[in-house]
């Protein structure tokens, strides 16, 4: 792919602007002067309202509005699915039609990037990493998939070469970048729709190291410096781990990269701390959708919350139906720190529906793993489920998933 003459964009038009990871380019865009525009599927309030508060003309799909003319059209991967027609409408101008991450790969040849890759730890460890370098002044860019608490934002403006940025390595989108560092936090068969296994993800992180200038893979002699954290878990302080590698890498002060890791205080979606009602039942969301990810997170909880203490109830929604079909048996060990197991619909985003798999099925599996267990066939019955349980004080009720299963914390106990 030729390079971008980024001068000569004054206008994007982004598909799916309402994406944790394309909402942060279009805010990076707007940084640099450039008008941005874009078409989205749902509210997205989180991630809509900061960009229409800066300028953005944002419309949904359902309004089925002429494409406006743009310079450079930039679409999320989800929208090969959603609305490929606008994605074809944007081919036909015959201006410069690219995937999120590609266009993201152009606009990071401008910068010493800093990539921080791996099946997990991606989003905490770029979190982290950006604070230490902000602290130690060196005046980051960052682009990340959540929100980091710190800046409430997904997207910070820099001044100076680098780069922090969140390497996903679904369809190798990772890539498009040739970084001036690489962290891989670790590797795990994941994404098996796009990869054939194992063996063809570690050629695809070989490839990507191969691009980098400099690379960091083993960071465990950095744990015996991680102070204590305000996250919990042992997965949280491997990520504090990989952060002070970097810093060290960097020549920043020990004193300052340890300072900002102990007040790091999260991302979110990631083990966040949504709130307590009244009754006393305190609420968290995660975005753990991977086994590994899932007995990371309730490992978290119950150093929080030892058993006999709380009752950990956990609604999942399962993400992808590849993912679900290829995990199943691992999905199925994985929510053993819970004490009940509610499952929703899964949530297949860029995908077909594959009737060979469903939450009953995994939810049957589950149960006979020796787990309490039920399976949804709507968000509805669900949310009429979790209201009549009554919940109280000895109570912790944990929404989990990549997907919407934060709505049901939504709409049961009204958070917003």
């Amino acid at each position: 792919m030729q390079k971008l003459n980024l001068s000569k964009i004054k206008k994007i038009f982004f598909i799916g602007i309402g994406g944790i990871g394309i909402s942060a380019l279009a805010k990076m865009a707007i940084s640099r002067g450039m008008e941005v525009s874009g078409v989205n599927d749902d509210k997205s309030p989180k991630t809509l309202n900061p960009l229409r508060d800066a300028g953005a003309d944002i419309f949904y799909q359902s309004e089925n509005r002429e494409l406006p003319e743009a310079d450079l059209y930039v679409y999320s991967d989800a929208w090969l699915y959603r609305g490929p027609e606008i994605i074809e409408s944007a081919k036909k101008t015959g201006k410069p039609v690219l995937s999120y991450f590609e266009a993201l790969g152009q606009f990071a040849k401008e910068y010493r990037v800093i990539a921080v890759a791996g099946t997990h730890g991606k989003t905490t460890t770029t979190a982290m990493l950006a604070e230490i370098l902000v602290d130690a002044g060196l005046d980051p860019t960052v682009i990340v998939g959540s929100f980091i608490k710190k800046f409430d934002s997904n997207f910070r403006k820099g001044n100076s070469e680098y780069l922090v940025v969140e390497a996903d390595e679904y369809n190798k989108h990772f890539l498009n970048f040739h970084p001036f560092l690489t962290v891989v936090t670790n590797i795990e068969a994941d994404h098996l729709d796009c990869f054939k296994d194992l063996a063809d993800i570690q050629n695809a992180f070989d490839k990507l190291l191969s691009q980098s200038e400099n690379k960091i893979t083993d960071y465990t002699k950095y744990l015996e410096k991680v102070p204590k954290l305000s996250v919990p878990g042992e997965h949280n302080r491997m990520n504090a781990a990989a952060a002070l590698a970097v810093a060290d890498f960097l020549n920043i002060e020990e004193e300052i990269a340890q300072k900002s890791i102990a007040q790091f205080s999260g991302t979110w979606r990631r083990l966040e701390k949504r709130g307590e009602t009244k009754e006393g039942v305190i609420i968290y969301d995660d975005y753990a959708h991977h086994p590994t990810e899932i007995k990371a997170s309730l490992e978290a909880l119950r150093e929080l919350f030892p058993v006999g203490k709380k009752k950990i109830t956990v609604i999942f929604q399962p993400h992808l139906y590849s993912r679900t079909k290829a995990l199943f048996n691992d999905f199925a060990k994985s929510f053993k720190g819970a004490d009940n197991i509610y499952l929703l619909p899964i949530f297949f985003a860029r995908e077909e529906k594959d009737e060979s798999i469903s939450s009953e099925k995994l939810a049957s599996a589950i149960s006979l793993a020796g787990d309490k267990v039920k399976a949804f066939p709507d968000f509805e019955s669900a949310e009429k489920f979790v209201k009549e349980l009554n919940l109280g004080k000895n109570d912790v009720f944990v929404t989990m998933g990549a997907g919407e299963a934060y709505k049901i914390a939504d709409k049961v106990f009204g958070l917003t």
